[in-house]
């Protein structure tokens, strides 16, 4: 099956056809965080997806080039720097780090760059295509000394959210919006200098000022991929304007179609509910490894529902994510310990082998819902096999090979065990013991006395297994 994605600007499934199809080589821009504060577990959602979505391709034999930008100016990051009464760059180091600290954690690949939006390299591209854009008519100075994108210049405005420029209304909350502008949905370019910016400023031919968020992207991807991109990515709040803009800002200067596909992530709901921090349901992903998760349950939890699909993250569903993840790890020792065995005969078995259907399935617009239903199906079946004997060593092993090609994409290996105490030891000991001795009374009240110590004990085929306890 070629690969198919579900295309924003036409919103349409399409074949996926590269710039350059012989050379195997594909270019990624996706849309980083606006470092202001550290990312929630929604960015990092987006961000999964986009992960999901290059090692798919890599595993399909392309070649990525992926760059993710770091906005570290504009409003926000101005205004926090400012209440914190901290220089901007300062302000936003913190946040920085904190966001390759949780991409780590969540086992997100690192891009090939990470443009800072306040590099001097990128404010000087922004600087020309702001020149560029006004010799060809396409931007003008206000007389608030701004720098405007002229949109009805550009006919194709509008054309990936889809909708009719003479809808456009006053936001009410950009300074200037109706009277220094021509048209109410004119973005800005470059923002004039004023005091609450303090010292966060570049000269410029139309005097001291910034960069508007939307032309920081436009030169950060154009300077580091080229005019043309194969894949832009975000989530689906970027679509507009700023994804908007970044078409017309590009297509303006360069006359070229931008970006050949448009791939946006759904939004990541808590409880069915919007995330904010006056509802109490804003988390991190700090925040989740203080309830006793892991980032890797936390991986399977965000990454398991189609991007083009609302993700409701609740509780209930951390703890699906733990069981699956016990599911896949169980299976795994399982099939290494069959490995090992000597070579026997064994009866004729009609165990499936591994297929392609799971990258079948990614190949359809990353369906990642069907390529996990095509492992825990597989997982069913060689676990039947070996609980009637059917699977030997040399399948076990192809299994296990399987299970590496397919992981270079999910990144779901299970991670080094961890200590348990040695009293949890002991008292998990004298459980099984009980058991065996079928001391229903003893085992429960072991039970409880190892939860009381913060762990969990679970029951499965293979005997006892213990956990941290996940916090309430």
């Amino acid at each position: 099956m070629a690969l198919r994605f579900f295309n924003t600007y036409s919103r349409k499934i399409e074949e996926f056809e590269p710039r350059d199809p012989a050379a195997r080589a594909i270019s990624i821009y996706t849309c980083g965080p606006t470092v202001y504060s550290r990312a929630h577990i929604g960015n990092f959602r987006a961000y999964i997806f986009e992960d999901l979505l290059q090692r798919h391709l890599e595993l399909r034999g392309y070649k990525v080039h992926r760059v993710m930008n770091i906005t570290d100016v504009d409003d926000k990051t101005i205004r926090g720097a400012r209440e914190a009464k901290v220089p901007l760059t300062k302000f936003t180091e913190q946040f920085k780090k904190a966001f390759f600290q949780d991409a780590e954690t969540l086992r997100i690949k690192r891009a090939d760059e990470f443009p800072a939006a306040t590099d001097q390299r990128y404010v000087d591209r922004m600087i020309a295509m702001i020149a560029e854009l006004i010799a060809r008519g396409l931007a003008y100075q206000a007389d608030d000394k701004s720098v405007y994108f002229r949109i009805n210049k550009f006919p194709n405005y509008g054309k990936l959210a889809h909708f009719d420029l003479t809808q456009l209304q006053s936001t009410g909350r950009v300074k200037h919006d109706e009277y220094d502008k021509e048209h109410i949905g004119d973005f800005a370019l470059w923002k004039a200098w004023d005091e609450e910016d303090a010292d966060v400023k570049w000269d410029s031919p139309w005097g001291p000022g910034r960069p508007g968020w939307h032309i920081e992207c436009s030169a950060m991807a154009m300077t580091l991929l080229g005019d043309q991109i194969d894949i832009h990515c975000g989530g689906v709040d970027n679509i507009f304007p700023h994804h908007e803009a970044e078409i017309a800002q590009s297509e303006g200067v360069t006359g070229k179609k931008f970006v050949r596909y448009w791939l946006h992530c759904a939004h990541l709901l808590v409880d069915s509910q919007k995330m904010a921090k006056s509802l109490g349901n804003f988390f991190t992903v700090p925040d989740v490894l203080a309830k006793g998760y892991t980032g890797r349950e936390l991986r399977y939890a965000l990454l398991r529902v189609h991007y083009r699909v609302p993700l409701n993250f609740t509780w209930e569903g951390m703890k699906e994510a733990r069981e699956s993840l016990a599911r896949i790890d169980e299976w795994l020792t399982r099939l290494k310990q069959k490995s090992q065995e000597a070579n026997v005969e064994r009866p004729a078995s009609n165990v499936q082998r591994p297929t392609q259907k799971f990258e079948e399935a990614l190949d359809d617009d990353l369906n990642i819902s069907a390529a996990l239903g095509v492992l825990f199906e597989s997982i069913r079946e060689t676990n039947r096999a070996m609980d009637e004997n059917k699977l030997d060593a040399a399948s076990a092993n192809v299994w296990l090979d399987w299970w590496k090609r397919i992981n270079t994409v999910l990144d779901l290996e299970p991670e080094t065990k961890i200590a348990v105490p040695e009293e949890v030891v002991q008292l998990g000991e004298q459980r099984e013991n009980a058991r065996r001795e079928k001391n229903w009374k003893r085992s429960d009240e072991l039970r409880d006395r190892i939860s009381a110590l913060g762990w969990d004990v679970r029951d499965t085929k293979d005997g006892q297994k213990l956990a941290r306890r996940i916090a309430e």
